[in-house]
């Protein structure tokens, strides 16, 4: 077996450098016009077929081996959060507002690392490789801007392979479970009319107020008394809007929020007796209520026999101490659009910064990741890929 762990640590200057460039520099949903013209340029000087301006911003370049084989899709995200960064690294975020706060620098080095070393070997492959550098994940619209436009068409990829660093997991530690392992996303907004009056004089009016609080309180009935309980479901409003001043009750109120779910039926049950419980409650009140919502995300889903094979695979990796079978989350990702219907794994790599001596998560301003585990995905994913299409990988 080839040993892509030594290849990959003798990038790690390169990749660390190419990480902190993009760190410096984050460009959020659509707007990747930088960050994508680096990955084009690096793709181009290995010699990969590279095409760019796909879902607006993203690029897609072709490895294409010498013999006929499978192909291979390996996705990474590169869009960046609208976050103030709060770390004083002096790689910290340049422009005002914007930050790396999910890791995807590091995921768009890792993949072009993994391009280096797999282009470095295209007389052995067996197949093609295909990498999607996708904008706007944080917004759940890159994928399906891609989708559109053709990426899993010409050629349609037979496996898709995937990574996030995870800053949850210590380094070492390899999240990779079977099944639904992040969760479908949708947003929702709820609108309750009911009559305006003044604060003074309730009995002449009907409080959209005091029916949203009932509102809220009975969504969370269909996670505790609707859904079974060996599903999971969360149910979130996360915004209440309603009246401009103390003395006024409102004509209307507004709430928005977020269901997550694993599957599609659990999630159109929830919808099915959100929207039972909104127009009822509502009515009871003697209120009128609209739901409306938009599905952002489909779960991600790992196919069994495919995470069989790469656990085997990654633990004859000295540096892997677990893997985590049962890692999953109620996040999103829309690397499952990628693989709705096509064989995949998305995997966790641990990456907790050791160096920060209080925990900061994804999307917080002071996120950080052991820049270790930039080497050790890149050594991962390309043996992932390898498996498939190196005949001595």
């Amino acid at each position: 077996m080839i040993d892509f762990r030594a290849q990959a640590d003798a990038l790690s200057e390169k990749l660390i450098a190419r990480r902190r460039d993009l760190h410096r520099h984050p460009e959020t949903a659509f707007e990747e016009v930088r960050t994508a013209g680096i990955v084009a340029d690096a793709l181009r000087e290995l010699g990969l077929e590279v095409q760019t301006g796909v879902g607006k911003t993203g690029v897609v370049a072709i490895l294409e081996g010498s013999q006929d084989g499978p192909t291979i899709l390996v996705r990474a995200d590169m869009d960046a959060l609208p976050i103030h960064e709060e770390n004083d690294f002096e790689y910290a975020s340049q422009t005002a507002g914007k930050m790396h706060a999910c890791g995807h620098d590091g995921h768009t080095s890792i993949a072009l690392g993994v391009a280096e070393l797999l282009s470095a070997r295209r007389d052995s492959l067996a197949g093609r490789v295909k990498f999607v550098f996708q904008p706007a994940e944080e917004v759940g619209r890159g994928a399906q801007a891609m989708v559109d436009e053709g990426v899993m068409r010409d050629p349609r990829p037979d496996v898709t392979v995937g990574l996030h660093l995870w800053n949850s997991l210590p380094y070492g530690e390899i999240g990779i479970a079977d099944g639904a392992i992040m969760a479908g996303a949708t947003v929702f907004h709820v609108k309750i009319t009911g009559k305006g009056s003044h604060a003074a004089s309730p009995h002449l009016g009907i409080d959209p107020v005091v029916c949203a609080a009932q509102i809220i309180g009975a969504f969370q009935t269909i996670v505790s008394r609707n859904i079974d309980p060996m599903d999971t479901l969360v149910i979130s409003v996360t915004k209440v809007n309603a009246g401009d001043t103390h003395n006024v009750i409102p004509q209307t109120a507004e709430l928005t929020g977020t269901v997550r779910a694993f599957s599609r039926q659990v999630r159109d049950l929830a919808f099915e007796r959100m929207k039972t419980i909104a127009e009822q409650v509502a009515a009871a009140f003697g209120c009128s209520a609209e739901l409306h919502y938009e599905h952002l995300t489909i779960p991600v889903v790992n196919n069994p026999q495919t995470t069989e094979k790469l656990r085997s695979l990654f633990l004859t990796q000295p540096e892997v101490t677990r893997l985590d079978v049962n890692a999953r989350t109620m996040g999103s990702e829309d690397v499952s659009l990628f693989m709705d219907d096509i064989p995949g794994v998305y995997f966790f790599v641990g990456a907790r910064d050791p160096q920060q001596t209080e925990y900061y998560g994804h999307h917080h301003p002071r996120f950080s990741f052991d820049e270790r585990a930039l080497v050790l995905g890149t050594s991962l994913l390309t043996s992932a890929v390898a498996s498939y299409v190196l005949s001595e990988g």
